[in-house]
């Protein structure tokens, strides 16, 4: 069989990190509908770990943007062929207008998509759960607030603990249970919040663990948190004119 010209291919900036970079090719390819191989979506995953970090730049903590790297990894994913480039980290999206003036293809908006997917689900006042770099850009509370939208943050003490379950947990390859990241939302669900943002890919693999658990002992999972990285993989899936389960 000849390659054929013109297919859509999806490029993946990832590494952003390495965790979260590999459970969103898990979640693209467990939402695509498909009986056989041939059925899924081409992709081509660039997963540069040593990126520096976002969220130390966007805080002034260090000097070293990611920002060039970023471009030469998009540029380079478009070289390739894709027709289309995702960025599965929410604090990435920083730069997300630099990216996409450095390429011709498509490169959608995880915050964006994220936002309209709670409009279009009749939610009205999200608990944004974030690292520190994203919370302190604005951007998931530039768009709630475009879409009308209400949105609250976690206090200092809340924010201290999100950084810690994503830089000191999941980022060293622990998963730790769900009531870790309860201490963080129960407040916010109490002050009237009817959903929680995933705002970070790392926080996805906790609620990995949790739709794990429902299914094996046949409890409800908590429908109230929305993960910004199964959107996204929807969102890929749709772009590349394939259909979701």
């Amino acid at each position: 069989m000849k390659p054929q010209e013109n297919t859509p291919l999806l490029g993946i900036l990832g590494g952003l990190g390495p965790y979260a970079s590999a459970y969103f090719y898990e979640l693209i390819t467990t939402h695509t509908r498909a009986d056989k191989d041939q059925d899924h979506i081409n992709i081509i995953l660039s997963s540069r770990a040593s990126t520096p970090d976002r969220t130390d730049f966007i805080l002034g903590n260090s000097d070293d943007s990611p920002l060039p790297w970023m471009i030469r990894d998009a540029k380079a994913l478009e070289q390739f062929g894709a027709t289309a480039i995702v960025i599965p980290c929410n604090t990435a999206h920083y730069f997300i207008h630099e990216v996409r003036r450095a390429v011709t293809v498509p490169v959608p908006s995880i915050i964006t998509e994220t936002v309209l997917h709670l409009k279009r689900s009749g939610l009205q006042k999200a608990a944004i759960l974030a690292t520190t770099g994203t919370l302190s850009s604005g951007s998931y509370q530039e768009e709630l607030t475009r879409f009308g939208l209400d949105y609250m943050t976690p206090d200092r003490p809340g924010r201290d603990l999100l950084m810690e379950i994503i830089y000191d947990d999941v980022k060293k390859g622990r998963i730790p249970p769900m009531e870790k990241l309860y201490r963080v939302t129960d407040p916010l669900f109490a002050a009237g919040c009817d959903c929680a943002i995933l705002a970070c890919t790392e926080l996805s693999l906790l609620h990995r663990d949790m739709l794990i658990h429902a299914s094996r002992t046949g409890e409800t999972p908590d429908t109230r948190f929305v993960d910004s990285m199964t959107v996204l993989a929807e969102v890929s899936i749709r772009l590349m004119n394939h259909e979701t389960k």
